[in-house]
């Protein structure tokens, strides 16, 4: 099992590449069941979550190659309706292929699904907006089952934000018959990402990336050549790494409006940041600023940047609160950052963080995804060096993050131990 070492307190500067986002490409990549044909995709990311969808896309009779960051999926041999436990149970985003599959061959079965233990996302959403399109619906043995003659437009409320919930009954809708209506959709990026994709196929879709969002179902799609947008949250990481290094660094590729609250929270801890059409530079003081922070869906600070932010915090003059709305059990990194000196309060789903002098390298396990990169940025500041182990989770969503880090100037190596 890999390992990363980072020896703390050098300095970072130069240019990074921000890469693909895995949240646009996994739903992307989905969306190639809806159709026969050679769906090319560019800038893809290598990282466990692509690989596991491919497995599952595989799995299904999808044709899938892939050459760099170039992936081509083909679906015309569609072959089955299940996508089985062994394969949805290591991501969460496999429940995607539930809606795709439905409405392309009229059911699915669909094991409930894994992935990070962040706290409870369940599917109810997804079922009741198959079920307003027409889907008969079972839960049986730890499978979602369901069955339809064809789909059809409806109007839905969903009484909770959801990303995955908006972009499974987007792509369902994409071939249903007649006119539906998303209400409380999920704004993010990736979602018009997918959006966007899913009209070059021939979709009528409108309104993505606001609340409401309509589609007109289609009778088929056609493949399509596309590009998967850049990373925020790796864009967001880059630029917490150079505020809390107090490095000078410039982030190339990236789509500055998508980290827009990263960036403005960013300002108010005193770095200095200049945005260009697809550059963010990022001047990190001699002083880090107390702030307080409250995740919200999109347009408001991502809670998949809050353990980020939060190490910037642990070093900041004075003290600031940061509020976790999105997933009820997002501070488990709060005890691996106290290992290495951080003080840190817990009350409900808000942390007080008080600033201190400094952090002190020690053996530290990462709990997830995000939390990965949050210990690697605390590495990056600490005395002496941190060893983050289990950073499979980081693998799922960050591509050659340490070798990244190590060409900005960090002292950062990967070890099998």
């Amino acid at each position: 099992m890999d390992k990363i070492l980072v020896r703390g307190g050098r300095k970072l500067a130069g240019e990074v590449q921000v890469g693909g986002a895995k949240n646009a490409a996994l739903p992307i990549l989905v969306a190639s069941l809806l159709c026969d044909g050679p769906n090319t995709f560019t800038n893809v990311p290598n990282l466990r979550d692509i690989r596991s969808t491919i497995d599952l896309l595989r799995h299904l009779g999808a044709n899938c190659t892939i050459e760099g960051n170039t992936t081509c999926v083909d679906a015309s041999g569609l072959n089955t309706h299940e996508a089985p436990y062994d394969l949805v149970r290591k991501m969460r985003a496999s429940i995607l292929v539930l809606g795709p599959l439905v409405a392309r061959l009229k059911k699915a079965r669909v094991s409930l699904p894994g992935g990070c233990a962040i706290g409870a996302r369940p599917i109810n959403l997804h079922l009741k907006g198959l079920e307003c399109l027409g889907a008969r619906i079972e839960l049986a043995h730890g499978y979602v089952e369901a069955s339809c003659d064809r789909l059809k437009g409806a109007d839905i409320y969903f009484d909770v934000v959801t990303v995955t919930g908006t972009e499974n009954i987007m792509m369902a809708a994409a071939l249903a018959e007649g006119v539906t209506i998303l209400r409380n959709a999920a704004r993010e990026p990736e979602i018009t990402a997918l959006a966007d994709v899913l009209n070059r196929m021939g979709a009528k879709i409108e309104g993505a990336g606001t609340s409401e969002v309509t589609i007109d179902g289609v009778e088929q799609l056609s493949p399509v050549n596309a590009a998967i947008i850049p990373d925020r949250i790796e864009t967001g990481t880059f630029m917490a790494a150079a505020a809390l290094t107090g490095s000078d660094v410039t982030i190339s590729g990236a789509q500055p409006e998508h980290v827009k609250a990263v960036i403005d929270q960013l300002r108010r801890t005193g770095a200095l940041i200049d945005v260009a059409e697809d550059r963010i530079r990022v001047r990190g003081g001699d002083r880090i600023e107390s702030v307080d922070v409250k995740t919200l869906p999109y347009p408001g600070f991502p809670t998949d940047m809050q353990a980020q932010f939060m190490v910037l915090m642990t070093v900041a003059q004075g003290a600031s609160l940061i509020s976790e709305t999105i997933f009820e059990n997002r501070f488990i990194h709060v005890s691996e950052l106290e290992r290495m000196g951080a003080d840190i309060t817990i009350s409900g789903n808000t942390a007080l963080v008080k600033g201190v002098k400094t952090l002190s390298g020690a053996p530290v396990m990462a709990t997830d995804l995000r939390a990965s990169a949050c210990l690697i940025l605390a590495g990056l500041v600490a005395d002496n060096t941190t060893e983050v182990n289990r950073v499979y989770h980081l693998d799922r969503g960050y591509e050659a993050l340490e070798k990244k880090f190590e060409a900005l100037g960090a002292a950062i190596w990967r070890e099998n131990s």
